[in-house]
């Protein structure tokens, strides 16, 4: 082949690799539309290449992508650091935390996935957003193992409420999955005439939807801050583990309200229709604040578990695998069953009853 005819093919691929076009909200059917954000958009048809370039352009979920993609890679480096270090991994004392690690490595890297593709058809936004909600629902599960090893006060640990609150957190885990992906998709099995676009709890029902979506979310936190909230702000004493984590446990829970608040109100794009579209919308800050959450919390988490070790150690038994990663590996288990079941439930059609009857 003559070097004339390799610079012709080189020209040709890089004109096959032109980053994709964009479109607006009119453009775009019901189901793609974001509250407020008017410009920006992929196709809803893209292609998986096209998805993967679109990384490189400003889109309206370009820093949506980003903010969670750069952590994924921090959050993992410290994980197989700590894990490398004076054979962490022995010492069933830091199973907890690497629970709580590994989360941190899924999460972020389940929404990067989920924002990148979820332009590829409506079935696989959903599908994407599925998989988003099953780790967020896994993190908060994480959450749950950690601070029951190493968060819970003093004149609680041994409780019943201690002997069950991992137990519990499984439960919350499924149930929390199960409600976010049914906020996308409702239950089509018993209703399948709602498989059609326009018939979507998140299009024919919004406000219902955000609600779900929202207390999928919120109440798993809730549940797993509780000893927290009562260290922080209800007990006295002695027996209370207060200590030097306490304003970087408060920072945390003001981020994490502050996550909240922005996920619900979507705020400032909805004072400004369009002009937050490509930087400064409400989920761009959402993920800013998550993960800042996130590194926040496990710092803190570090810290009260080098602080507490003695006492912890001397006061309750050791963790043991059932108790953090079989719990966890539960949790997962179910999840996965949950998703693939409102997965499938998106190709599914009922055969009609003549079709039933010949058979």
């Amino acid at each position: 082949m003559s070097r004339g005819s390799r610079d012709k093919l080189q020209s040709k691929a890089m004109l096959s690799l032109k980053l994709p076009r964009l479109v607006t909200v009119q453009q775009l059917p019901k189901v793609f539309h974001e509250d407020s954000i008017l410009y920006g958009y992929r196709s809803p048809q893209s292609s998986a290449l096209s998805c993967i370039l679109s990384l490189f352009q400003m889109t309206n979920e370009t820093v949506n992508i980003w903010t969670h993609f750069i952590p994924t890679w921090y959050f993992l480096w410290k994980m197989l650091s700590m894990l490398c270090s004076n054979n962490s991994w022995h010492d069933p004392f830091m199973w907890p935390l690497f629970v709580f690690m590994l989360s941190c490595c899924i999460y972020p890297f389940a929404s990067t996935c989920a924002h990148t593709f979820s332009v590829m058809s409506t079935q696989a936004r959903h599908i994407c957003f599925f998989f988003d909600y099953g780790a967020l629902s896994l993190y908060s599960l994480g959450s749950a193992i950690a601070y029951s090893a190493y968060v819970f006060p003093d004149r609680w640990v041994n409780s019943l409420f201690h002997q069950w609150f991992v137990t519990y957190a499984v439960l919350n885990t499924i149930l929390c999955t199960g409600m976010a992906c049914y906020s996308r998709l409702g239950f089509p099995l018993l209703h399948y005439n709602q498989l059609l676009i326009d018939r979507f709890p998140e299009v024919s029902q919004p406000r219902i939807s955000k609600v779900l979506r929202t207390s999928a979310f919120g109440y798993p936190y809730l549940f797993d801050t509780i000893p927290l909230f009562y260290r922080l702000f209800l007990c006295s004493g002695d027996d209370c583990a207060h200590n030097a984590t306490l304003t970087w446990h408060l920072g945390h829970t003001i981020l994490a309200f502050l996550t909240a608040f922005l996920f619900a109100t979507h705020l400032p794009e909805r004072l400004a229709p369009g002009r937050f579209d490509y930087v400064g919308h409400s989920h761009q800050l959402f993920h800013v604040c998550g993960i800042l959450g996130t590194y926040m919390q496990l710092e803190v988490l570090i810290m009260d578990m080098n602080l507490r070790r003695v006492w912890l150690e001397n006061n309750v038994a050791s963790p043991s695998l059932s108790s953090a990663f079989g719990a966890w590996s539960l949790g997962l288990a179910f999840s996965l069953l949950l998703i693939g079941g409102f997965s499938w439930a998106l190709y599914w059609k009922p055969q009609p009853e003549k079709e039933k009857r010949r058979m």
